[in-house]
């Protein structure tokens, strides 16, 4: 049984930092494409970051380009996002997703983790 397990939200204050991470079990996690997404009340899940399962290529969303960095530990399953400069706009629900190989810049995703809560205080 596949679970990922989100860890690291909570409140911070716009300018400050968080990081994120997503623990990976029941699956050959080196084989898979590890994605970031966010949903914030009353809008739609958006993309955030992914990582390819190589390790070698990364997408980030134009929203938080330069801010958030996505990066993976293959030997502790675990993918993370360090969310840097953070707006009062990034408050969401933060998801991570994985699908086995696949390009980085594809929108879907076999797994899904629970979500961690990030708010952003101005």
């Amino acid at each position: 049984q596949v679970q990922l397990v989100e860890s690291g939200g909570g409140l911070a204050q716009a300018g400050g930092s968080l990081g994120l991470s997503c623990a990976a079990s029941g699956l050959t996690f080196s084989m898979y494409t590890l994605g970031w997404f966010r949903q914030a009340p009353g809008k739609e899940r958006e993309f955030v970051a992914a990582i390819s399962w190589t390790g070698g290529s990364t997408y980030v969303a134009d929203s938080v380009k330069g801010r958030f960095t996505i990066s993976r530990d293959n030997a502790k399953s675990t993918v993370y996002l360090q969310m840097n400069s953070l707006k009062p706009e990034d408050t969401a629900l933060y998801y991570c997703a994985a699908r086995v190989r696949g390009a980085v810049t594809s929108s879907s995703y076999s797994y899904w983790g629970q979500g961690t809560q990030v708010t952003v205080s101005s």
